[in-house]
């Protein structure tokens, strides 16, 4: 078996020696990568069937993409918000109608796009509901991941992304995700929004029951509360429609979307609501230099239109049903359940086989990079142009190490 680039390689010693330790990353140095394949500063090639946690879903370096960033890279890359580009107007005008709603504000990660429908969610309450200044709250699913900032994590209930980091933003409450009676319970004069992950990704690929955002969306509507429906990492074609909430035929009042939305190459994110919700933002009032710029506008309207043509939520969802019966043919043989959608699958480890680590370090070696979440729980998102031959070469890479692990 091959072994893995270990601590004495060069560029793992610089990363140990200057970059801050919030990652905990496995021992693959990444020299280029192309598709569904990163190739390491060893020329060996590995499968990747973590997809940079959904922000590569079109493939690394997709043709259409990188050449719309090449082309934009001899006009201009960077204007802020201070005067207008050529570009931003049709990627928010592209945005919005791919979302149904009519306006929308550029962001660069997912946690801004957050913590700006956020801010949009207080306002619309001040302005619009009339929430008194300070006393708009917004309801949160437990075991959610919307990021790590401050007033993020003020709401997390993930111990290590909050220990030490306190005090924490008020205005929050958190209430057992899959549950609406508990919604509804929690929600009173004052709720501005409820904010949910149509599918919870870091908590392990958690898939709600079906009754679940359609009864949400109708007590939103009931109660005059914006439903807020973070898809960054289960949009754009993941769960094989082009939202997470398409499944349920839901539409949210805000849409959080990143990641995939710069195509594997900027950093850019989107809150997208109609102009009655993002109506509500007056010029000063938020605001981000590189949000919007002109290199992201341009990539994201490239993706817009790849995902205008449905031609990836199609493949995920026909070959998100093949890993998924592929995986499931597992259980029982070191693997206990198997949850998602399309090609975004949890797979859960039994805890007497092996840890979600271990696997992943020896899928690693085996040529296959995943990453575990939640101790036993291997998430796998590989990038939609993954094919079945792909498909079949991770299932059985897994199953051997689930065979060793055995032994």
């Amino acid at each position: 078996m091959t072994i893995l680039a270990d601590h004495t390689d060069p560029a793992i010693a610089l990363m140990e020696s200057h970059a801050a330790h919030n990652y905990s990353p496995l021992p693959v140095v990444a020299a280029s990568a192309e598709g569904a394949w990163i190739t390491d500063v060893d020329g060996r090639r590995y499968l990747d069937c973590l997809a940079a946690y959904s922000a590569v879903n079109f493939g690394h370096r997709h043709p259409e993409i990188i050449a719309t960033a090449h082309a934009q890279l001899d006009t201009v890359t960077l204007v802020s918000r201070a005067f207008h580009s050529d570009r931003l107007g049709p990627f928010c005008a592209a945005l919005a109608d791919l979302c149904g709603k009519d306006m929308v504000l550029p962001m660069n990660s997912g946690a801004e796009a957050v913590e700006s429908g956020l801010k949009v969610a207080r306002k619309w309450g001040s302005d619009v509901k009339g929430v008194p200044d300070g006393r708009a709250n917004i309801i949160v699913a437990d075991n959610n991941f919307h990021g790590r900032t401050i007033s993020i994590v003020s709401f997390s209930s993930d111990p290590v992304a909050r220990a030490g980091f306190g005090p924490f933003t008020p205005g929050f409450r958190s209430v057992p995700f899959g549950d609406t009676a508990a919604i509804a319970q929690a929600i009173d004069g004052d709720t501005v929004a409820v904010l949910l992950e149509p599918i919870q990704g870091e908590a392990g690929i958690i898939v709600p029951p079906d009754d679940y955002l359609p009864a949400v969306r109708a007590l939103c509507t009931e109660r005059n509360v914006l439903m807020i429906a973070d898809e960054i990492q289960s949009g754009l074609a993941r769960t094989g429609y082009t939202f997470a909430c398409d499944h349920w035929g839901v539409v949210p009042d805000v849409y959080l979307l990143g990641k995939a939305l710069g195509g594997g190459v900027v950093p850019l994110s989107a809150v997208v609501a109609d102009r009655a919700v993002l109506g509500v933002l007056h010029p000063g009032e938020h605001g981000s230099t590189f949000g919007g710029n002109p290199l992201a506008a341009a990539i994201g309207s490239t993706v817009v239109g790849l995902l205008a043509r449905n031609e990836f939520q199609v493949r995920s969802a026909n070959l998100g049903g093949y890993l998924h019966e592929r995986l499931r043919a597992l259980i029982g043989c070191g693997v206990v359940a198997v949850r998602g959608l399309g090609l975004w699958a949890g797979v859960d480890i039994d805890p007497a086989v092996a840890t979600g680590k271990h696997v992943s370090l020896r899928l690693a070696e085996r040529g296959v990079l995943v990453k575990d979440t939640q101790d036993w729980t291997l998430r796998f998102a590989p990038p939609l142009v993954i094919t079945t031959d792909e498909i079949d070469y991770l299932v059985n890479q897994f199953a051997e190490v689930l065979r060793e692990a055995h032994t």
